[in-house]
């Protein structure tokens, strides 16, 4: 896949990085194109990563005939913008997460690039993770029964500018957005849908935007996965129960990133749920096991090779990470910064 990138950022060093390490292993990934708004700033970029073209604009960029799939990694507030330009452009997209500020607005994204026979993907790469993969496979069987609760913790500090950057209400801040998405899209991953309800406490800083909030989710009956998989006598006994998930999110605190799954029959648990290389297993019969599965770069490659796959097979979506999964976690989290609002009502 021959890419351009829009932004020249942190994170789209990381993409870059990635892009450059896939080639030398010989795989067909390659980088054409960066534009940011600064063209100095663009020129630095593809210096450092061999680049050909450096661009001032996006405009400019998207011209660029040889650009197959752009990388969208500039601030939340821009990313519909950035993402329909791309698409208008005759551009397969790849964009961070989150996809956009709302549902709706990512719901008329993937309505045109259906419409154009183009790829588009919220950049929500922990779903390709081999770890995670691997966990999803293990709940699904049934290994440590029906799934009854869960729990994940993502925290950390900024200071200075980039704690400016991180909670400007105008850039699309707020710890939920920029980070809680992470939780909300792993518990997805465990549960497989949405939760029936949710409670919350939330923190508000100067800007007004949150910085820390604990969420208690709740799952109706018949929630997990594992339910198909398992004979029609044993689920009678999921039929009047629920199962449970808490998130803790915030930009100021320290915190690891652990996440805890327990089941009627054993736990898994994550030292690192968002940059998962390991898990480890306790069932309820005494057995405990490990399982490691390291990066084969810097993690983002499983997403890039995910979009090339679903390109050279003529899909406008990924069937790992479909369009109705990136929908219902952006829908969670308009009905929780909603509450939010009503509560400060």
């Amino acid at each position: 896949m021959k890419w351009g990138i829009i932004g020249a950022g942190n994170i789209a060093n990381k993409f870059a990085k990635t892009v450059n390490d896939m080639k030398q292993n010989s795989e067909d990934e390659s980088l054409i194109a960066v534009a940011a708004r600064d063209l100095e700033r663009a020129q630095t970029f593809a210096k450092e990563y061999g680049i050909p073209s450096a661009c001032g604009s996006y405009a400019e960029m998207l011209e660029l005939k040889e650009i197959e799939a752009v990388y969208i990694a500039t601030p939340n507030n821009l990313h519909y913008e950035h993402t329909k330009m791309c698409l208008i452009a005759g551009k397969h997209v790849l964009c961070e997460k989150p996809f956009t500020m709302n549902a709706d607005e990512a719901k008329e994204l993937y309505e045109l690039a259906q419409e154009k026979g183009l790829f588009i993907m919220e950049a929500f790469w922990i779903r390709f993770l081999p770890v995670l993969q691997k966990m999803r496979s293990i709940i699904e069987r049934g290994e440590i029964g029906y799934v009854k609760y869960a729990r994940s913790e993502y925290a950390f500090i900024a200071k200075g500018a980039r704690r400016t950057r991180k909670f400007e209400a105008e850039l699309g801040g707020g710890a939920l957005l920029d980070i809680g998405i992470y939780n909300l899209g792993f518990m997805q991953m465990i549960m497989g849908e949405n939760p029936t309800s949710f409670t919350s406490h939330v923190h508000m800083n100067e800007f007004d935007t949150d910085d820390f909030s604990v969420i208690n989710l709740m799952y109706g009956a018949n929630t997990s996965n594992v339910q198909r998989h398992l004979p029609e006598e044993d689920r009678a006994y999921e039929e009047n129960t629920s199962a449970y998930g808490v998130v803790t999110t915030s930009i100021g605190l320290s915190m690891e990133r652990r996440a805890v799954i327990v089941g009627t029959e054993g736990m898994i648990e994550l030292p690192d749920f968002q940059k998962a290389e390991s898990m480890r297993l306790q069932l309820n019969d005494g057995t405990e096991y490990e399982v490691n599965i390291p990066f084969d770069f810097t993690g983002f490659e499983y997403e890039i090779r995910e979009v090339s796959r679903c390109v050279n097979s003529g899909k406008c979506a990924s069937d790992i990470f479909t369009p109705e999964m990136s929908l219902g976690t952006l829908k969670l989290l308009d009905d929780i910064r909603e509450s939010w609002k009503e509560t400060r009502e």
